[in-house]
């Protein structure tokens, strides 16, 4: 709903204090954990109005085309979505089935996609195709009409696949799983070449909280060639993000980046980097220093 671990912590604690405050008020009519879910809802509602969204660089402003005149420009971190653990999100006592729905509900085109959603919309699409309430529970969760939300899982549903966001779960086959490993060699052994070779034509490149985003291999190469030279001798500590296995990058100098793979069609179609390691480090459980 919020498309930040760190909100999503705040609104689960939000959520266990209204819990408590109304236990009494609870009659059981329900199962405790759809009580949870319908306070969790509305605590996200509150913390959302209609124009609330993060974003991804490249949706905003076209690609920087010369890397000599980049702009390093940055926004607030609120402005940007951000991944999340597997861990936080994935419950480890769900069935293969759920868990392979509820890992796609939390990768990154998916997320993206929810962000222009208007709130009530983004619930309803959550609580029907992710948790698999009926109309008749949304309806009554979110004190609405069955209509209404028919109606609103209409319009979610053809925008989300207007923007490429489906829960339709998609398994890591085993060409995607060998890139990552490759990408991994590649990285380590800083190949330039080797890791430009396994980008898309179309191929996103991104680092928030840097505005700036680049598109297509050469970009990419002059960026790894030029400022993005200092990452040569990195070292990366696999971890699984947003559904995907990611990797932790860590600079000579310490944390650096949580990087996380987009893959399409057995190449990389985005490469995400996360810059915000004070943040995300200490989520995943990953110190800001190797030994």
């Amino acid at each position: 709903m919020l498309g930040s671990a760190a909100d999503a912590d705040d609104a689960a604690q939000e959520t266990i204090v209204r819990a408590w405050r109304s236990l009494e008020r609870f009659e059981g009519r329900a199962s405790l954990r759809t009580w949870l879910y319908r306070i969790a809802t509305n605590v996200c509602l509150d913390a959302l109005s209609d124009s609330s969204r993060r974003f991804r660089p490249f949706e905003e402003g076209a690609s920087t085309k010369s890397i000599e005149h980049a702009s390093l420009d940055t926004k607030e971190r609120t402005h940007w979505l951000e991944p999340i653990p597997d861990a936080r999100a994935l419950p480890a006592d769900s069935d293969p089935e759920e868990l392979a729905v509820l890992r796609q509900s939390i990768r990154l085109a998916f997320v993206s996609a929810l962000q222009h959603l208007p709130p009530r919309q983004r619930a309803a699409l959550l609580l029907t195709d992710v948790l698999g309430w009926s109309a008749a529970e949304v309806a009554e969760s979110l004190e609405t009409t069955v209509a209404a939300v028919n109606s609103s899982l209409q319009r979610a549903r053809a925008t989300m696949a207007a923007r490429g966001g489906t829960a339709v779960p998609e398994a890591l086959d085993d060409d995607a799983t060998e890139l990552l490993d490759r990408y991994f060699d590649l990285f380590t052994n800083y190949d330039v070449d080797g890791l430009v070779s396994l980008l898309r034509e179309d191929a996103t490149f991104s680092m928030p909280p840097y505005a700036l985003w680049l598109e297509g291999p050469e970009p990419v190469r002059a960026w790894l060639e030029g400022p993005g030279a200092h990452c040569r001798g990195s070292k990366l500590v696999r971890v699984e993000a947003s559904g995907v296995p990611a990797f932790a990058q860590y600079r000579t100098t310490g944390a650096w980046a949580l990087i996380i793979l987009e893959v399409k069609e057995g190449r990389i179609a985005a490469w995400n980097s996360f810059l915000d390691v004070e943040t995300l480090f200490p989520m995943f459980g990953l110190p800001l220093q190797l030994e």
